[in-house]
């Protein structure tokens, strides 16, 4: 083994292996992802921001990273778990290695576990804070610093990846105007608006509604992002205070969350969440099951929307029936758990970007 590394986890279950990516010591809450392919984008979403990902399948960093497969500016996981890692790659269209593109990023990493093995402990005992260490420290060490890393239940992380300034895409000629509120927006959402001939304007998450109104937009969508939605408090009067436009609403995994809890409904943490490109969703409306992409580890209370009158649920997870999707009644507002932009993977759910744009076209007729 040429580097030795050590992952820790929180109820002292101890992984050797061989250390990836940077030198050094990372945290985060760790989990798994079932996705087959598509790395580069995993490690690029926001909303994996402060976790340790587990990928299942046993290859990773076979065929490098290439620019236009970011979903945003950096890499935002905090660590990689991985069975094989590959330090050359073999396709022409890739630019560096995803060691090159760890190093370039102060990623660390371990390879050379079972992930089964670990997957199959996380499954029984639900994900957890871990450490990850290149460093040649003590096990003793390692517990003290996982000891000082705080839960991701209450954890609000979406300030960490929003944009801090405004910006805009699409062209001003262009159709509907979207504002975009960042909570950790991936970059094939934006593309899926601006390819429909929306002009967008991306608003940091802490953006107040006279600055976002200023802009006279058509429509909104509340974007996916990190952390415990519970603990965005002024996020959720944001989108309370947006609720009162009456305009048309989309929103996607934390901020389909975010509607949901604007709305009196409930969120919480799930015991190890939905993380891949297989997971089976049921449209209530239409009767059809998609394959849908899925990132989260907290969901929407089933019980608290049987109690409201206002929410309609549209999605149901066919796997353990959990919360995809809900509207308001009689109001053009729907939201989704799951990830209709996904790419690479399903695309059974793109037509959501379609309804929302023939919602903006019913309201402003």
């Amino acid at each position: 083994m040429e580097n030795k590394a050590t992952l820790l986890l929180d109820d002292g279950t101890i992984f050797e292996g061989e250390a990836i990516g940077a030198t050094g010591t990372t945290t985060g809450e760790i989990c798994f992802n079932t996705g087959l392919t598509g790395y580069q984008e995993v490690f690029t979403d926001p909303s994996y921001f402060g976790q340790l990902i587990v990928m299942t399948f046993p290859h990773i960093g076979n065929y490098g990273t290439a620019p236009e497969e970011i979903e945003s500016g950096s890499v935002k996981i905090k660590g990689l778990i991985c069975k094989e890692f590959s330090k050359t790659y073999s396709r022409d269209m890739a630019d560096q290695s995803l060691q090159s593109f760890f190093e370039a990023n102060k990623i660390v990493g371990i390879t050379g576990i079972d992930t089964r093995q670990l997957v199959r402990h996380i499954r029984d005992k639900g994900a957890m804070n871990a450490i990850i260490s290149s460093e040649g420290k003590s096990v003793e060490t390692l517990k003290n610093e996982l000891n000082e890393v705080p839960s991701m239940a209450g954890l609000s992380l979406s300030q960490h990846v929003s944009t801090q300034e405004p910006y805009d895409l699409g062209e001003e000629k262009d159709g509907f105007k979207v504002a975009v509120l960042d909570f950790g927006v991936k970059k094939n959402i934006l593309r899926n608006f601006t390819k429909r001939n929306c002009q967008l304007r991306v608003f940091p998450m802490g953006s107040d509604l006279k600055d976002i109104e200023a802009w006279q937009p058509d429509g909104y969508f509340l974007s996916n992002g990190p952390g415990d939605p519970e603990a965005m408090v002024e996020s959720i009067d944001l989108v309370k205070q947006v609720l009162e436009l009456d305009k048309p609403i989309f929103g996607i995994c934390l901020g389909h969350q975010l509607l949901c809890l604007a709305n009196g409904l409930t969120t919480y943490k799930m015991h190890s969440g939905h993380r891949g490109l297989n997971h089976p969703v049921k449209n209530l409306i239409t009767g059809k099951c998609e394959v849908t992409s899925q990132n989260h580890g907290f969901a929407v209370d089933a019980k608290s929307i049987e109690n409201n009158p206002k929410v309609e649920l549209t999605h149901i997870n066919l796997n353990d029936n959990t919360v995809e999707g809900i509207r308001i009644k009689d109001k053009n507002i729907f939201s989704v758990q799951h990830h209709p932009e996904a790419s690479p993977g399903p695309h059974d759910s793109d037509y959501l970007f379609d309804q929302f744009i023939t919602m903006l076209e019913e309201v402003t007729v």
